[in-house]
């Protein structure tokens, strides 16, 4: 692992329009190989952590924002932000437009979770702006694996998916019903709603280990977190179902490792299967002891693919 404490060396906000301006930084070395590191959630913001699996003598790292969430203005925690120019369009043209001001012909692309949905959806737009991608707990957010998440799994979190399903009175649509008390005007339904939503989630992932990083998250962290996540997920992230795997074709010629835990019970297995089977040149690796956050494993073969894309060593190109 490299050191994760490097202060970045330029920083800033860009204006994307809509009102809306996206905190960025950039560290490591100016005449680096540009990377780019696509935050989960939606709504989690960055996290200077990512940092630490990227070489700072080989990489020119940017870290942003997304819409609403970290640094960036307006937050979402705020009830008067307009969530309507939060879309997935809305965050691809604003990597777009970041990548532009910051002077970048072409950038590597590493995320995971929510953001490898919004990697490839990018990836997919603008194939050659895109030299290599690494993620880490690949998803697609196609509404099957957001019915997967947020109702599928309750089967083996029968009391946790009991509650979750009691926060909104049992409502047939669970995540449209929680986006909804996410825009309700008083505050300590929204603040509720924010607290049942993030005990589901930290509920998923019980059995890793690893504590409750989603109720972790306090006040306007949590707020713009959960009113982001609902969003999206509520609405499919504006996506054709299927649409990222149907469309990976385009990602030829962009060599690409994916990594997923066997035991990712947010996040089944098949999706990071179909993917690797339609994208030519992705390579997967199946982590057999971990799952979402992953682990050792994880983070080993993450550091390889980054030093190796650092040095211009393709992955191997092996097929599921």
């Amino acid at each position: 692992m490299y050191s994760d404490s490097t202060a970045p060396y330029d920083q800033g906000l860009l204006d994307v329009g809509d009102g809306n301006h996206i905190h960025w930084e950039v560290s490591g070395n100016p005449e680096g190989r540009p990377a780019l590191v696509v935050h989960g959630g939606p709504g989690s913001g960055s996290s200077p952590r990512s940092r630490r699996f990227f070489d700072p003598e080989a990489y020119r790292l940017v870290l942003f924002d997304q819409r609403g969430c970290g640094r960036s203005t307006p937050h979402a925690s705020d009830p008067a932000a307009d969530m309507g120019v939060n879309t997935t369009a809305h965050l691809i043209a604003d990597m777009e437009r970041l990548r532009e001001h910051l002077g970048i012909d072409r950038w590597l692309l590493y995320g995971g979770s929510w953001g490898s949905t919004l990697i490839l959806a990018y990836a997919e737009a603008y194939p050659e702006r895109v030299t290599e991608i690494v993620i880490a707990a690949v998803t697609t957010t196609r509404r099957s694996e957001t019915a997967w998440l947020y109702e599928g799994v309750g089967r083996f979190f029968p009391e946790a998916h009991e509650r979750f399903r009691a926060g909104v009175g049992g409502a047939e649509d669970l995540v449209g019903a929680y986006a909804a008390r996410m825009n309700h005007p008083d505050p300590a339904v929204r603040e509720r709603a924010a607290a049942d939503w993030c005990a589901w989630e930290d509920a998923v992932l019980s059995t890793e280990g690893k504590g409750t990083p989603y109720t972790d998250r306090v006040d306007d962290v949590r707020l713009g977190f959960v009113r982001i996540c609902s969003h999206y997920f509520a609405h499919g992230a504006w996506l054709e179902e299927g649409a990222l795997i149907r469309d990976a074709h385009r990602l030829a010629g962009i060599p690409g490792v994916l990594i997923h835990g066997r035991l990712d019970m947010g996040g089944p297995l098949d999706t990071a299967w179909e993917l690797a089977r339609a994208w030519p040149d992705a390579e997967l690796h199946v982590v057999g002891n971990a799952g979402h956050l992953g682990g050792d494993e994880t983070a080993r073969l993450i550091l390889t693919a980054l030093d190796g894309f650092a040095m211009g060593v393709p992955p191997a190109r092996a097929k599921p």
